[in-house]
């Protein structure tokens, strides 16, 4: 019987049942579908991510950040964040905050193959293809049935099985938040000019337009707009593309000369109303999904991890249950509380940001022009961005 069954097995879930087994617990995943291998040849994967210093490090721990690394990823070093409405803007800078970098954009496909890879090695149980149909909680273990009419036990599920989480369901865990009728457009684009290591970001009355990074030397985009607006650009030639997001950026990097095919997926706050039930709990998507605009979505999830492998490794060593309801509560308490403060934080930027009345946004420059003189308060921002 393992210790844990991690239900899930996209970058979180992979990355749980991998740092459980690094830390001596007996760990299975149970995955629908093995992921797509990443290989160098393949165009960049459109799903990229802002990989914080924490999930940097987590990967580091859990030995597969070197892989990432030597493969295809780009440090950025500099952001450059700027409101279309007034021209106030904000910097940050690696160097002033005694780092390398500020962050690393990375193919979401290359992180899960690198884990997956890595979970055959570290000894951790795949079942996949698999699907699970129903579990029960007894009194020391929980009973898994899963699609093939097979079964196992384990003393913990971990429900790592995205936003629309079933098992969050099965268990009878509600959710709040709200449908922002946005969509985020997502592309990678050729650029007149460099991209300098730095993530650009323009918010603009419909929504932000982030100009990230890749390590070819283009950028991807998120260009988060309302359905209606995403629904056109989408539909638009790639010339037409190209000057929209130009004129959307600012031509900030000069004009858009080529885009891949583009792709969109709706934007929602959701916030899963606790964590824990019965030798069950939830990490990464299943129990909160939050606004890009701040690149965060992922980096939330492998602090879940983080906080899910300590705590349940500090109870084990005292010689307790590492399943039973205060344990568990334990790690829902905190990480709830930063999730939950982290998420209200991104969704109050977003409505702030959408507000168009003159006083308001003359306001709003105020607001980000001190905060970029005010140097501790931003540097304290860069320290929480990074998961210090």
């Amino acid at each position: 019987m393992p210790d844990v069954a991690v239900v899930g097995g996209g970058m979180v879930g992979a990355a749980c049942a991998l740092a459980l087994t690094r830390a001596g617990f007996g760990a299975c995943l149970i995955e629908a579908r093995a992921p797509a291998p990443w290989r160098a040849e393949d165009e960049v994967d459109l799903r990229v991510v802002a990989l914080a210093p924490s999930s940097a490090a987590l990967l580091r721990e859990l030995g597969v950040w070197e892989a990432i690394a030597t493969a295809r990823v780009s440090p950025y070093r500099h952001m450059h964040v700027w409101d279309a409405a007034n021209g106030a803007a904000l910097d940050f800078d690696a160097a002033q905050q005694g780092r390398d970098a500020l962050g690393w954009i990375v193919e979401n496909r290359l992180v899960q193959d690198r884990l997956w890879q890595a979970l055959d090695a570290a000894g951790v149980r795949r079942l996949c293809p698999a699907e699970l149909r129903d579990f029960a909680v007894r009194e020391d273990r929980v009973a898994l049935e899963l699609a093939d009419g097979s079964a196992l036990s384990a003393r913990l599920l971990v429900a790592a099985d995205g936003a629309q989480s079933p098992l969050r369901e099965r268990a009878g865990i509600a959710v709040r938040g709200r449908d922002y009728g946005q969509r985020a457009v997502v592309a990678h684009v050729a650029t007149e000019r460099s991209h300098e290591q730095t993530a650009w970001q323009r918010f603009l009355p419909g929504g932000p337009i982030a100009f990230l990074p890749l390590a070819d030397g283009r950028c991807s985009i998120v260009w988060s707009l309302p359905d209606a607006e995403a629904a056109r650009v989408l539909a638009l030639d790639d010339a037409a593309f190209c000057t929209e997001v130009g004129v959307a950026g600012d031509f900030r990097l000069g004009r858009i000369v080529a885009v891949t095919p583009r792709a969109a997926f709706p934007l929602r706050l959701k916030l899963a109303e606790r964590y824990d039930a019965a030798r069950f709990v939830l990490l990464g998507d299943a129990a909160h999904t939050v606004h890009p605009l701040a690149g965060q979505g992922v980096n939330l999830g492998l602090r879940d991890v983080a906080e899910l492998r300590d705590t349940l490794r500090a109870a084990r060593d005292a010689g307790r249950d590492f399943a039973v309801a205060h344990v568990l509560r334990r790690y829902a308490r905190r990480r709830r509380s930063a999730d939950t403060l982290d998420a209200l934080s991104f969704d109050a930027l977003a409505r702030v940001f959408a507000l168009e009345a003159e006083p308001l946004v003359a306001l709003r420059g105020l607001g980000v022009r001190l905060l970029d003189r005010l140097t501790p308060l931003k540097r304290r921002l860069g320290e929480h961005a990074a998961g210090r």
